[in-house]
C-alpha cells in the first residue's frame, strides 16, 4: 500500500513537500518514483530514486527545483518541490518497484517498471 500526502494550493515560487508512506512490501529493496498527471494529460515521470538510494533521476523540467529522498526507517519517500511553477500543477502519484532491480539508462523513469501505485495527491500552483 502507498499513501501519498502533502499536496495543496500554493502560489508560484512557493514550496511543498510530498510524502509517500508505504506498507506491505520491503521498502528498502524498492525503487521509488513520483509521476504526475495534469488535467487532460497523460501521467509523466517526475523523479525516482533507486532502491539502494545511490541513484536519483529527474525530469528535465524539475531538475534543480525538486529533490527526491527516502527514509528506509520510516518506509517513506519524499519529494521536496521548490520554486513551483503553474506547469507543476497536477495529481502526483508515487510508484514502487519492490524487485531490488538495477536499471540501465532511464529505466527508473519508465512507468511500466512500477507495479505498485498510490492514490495520488493534488498539487495546484497558482500564477
Amino acid at each position: 500500500q502507498l499513501q501519498a500526502s502533502g499536496g495543496g494550493l500554493v502560489q508560484a515560487g512557493g514550496s511543498l513537500r510530498l510524502s509517500c508512506a508505504t506498507s506491505g512490501f520491503t521498502f528498502s529493496r524498492s525503487s521509488m518514483s513520483w509521476f504526475r498527471q495534469a488535467p487532460g494529460k497523460r501521467r509523466v515521470f517526475v523523479a525516482a530514486i533507486s532502491w539502494g538510494g545511490a541513484t536519483t533521476l529527474y525530469a528535465d523540467s524539475v531538475k534543480g527545483r525538486f529533490t527526491i529522498s527516502r527514509d528506509n526507517a520510516e518506509n517513506t519517500v519524499y519529494l521536496q518541490m521548490n520554486s513551483l511553477e503553474p506547469d507543476d500543477t497536477g495529481v502526483y502519484y508515487c510508484g514502487a518497484d519492490p524487485g531490488a532491480r538495477t536499471y540501465s539508462g532511464n529505466g527508473l523513469a519508465n512507468r511500466a517498471n512500477y507495479p505498485y501505485w498510490g492514490q495520488g495527491t493534488k498539487v495546484t500552483v497558482s500564477s
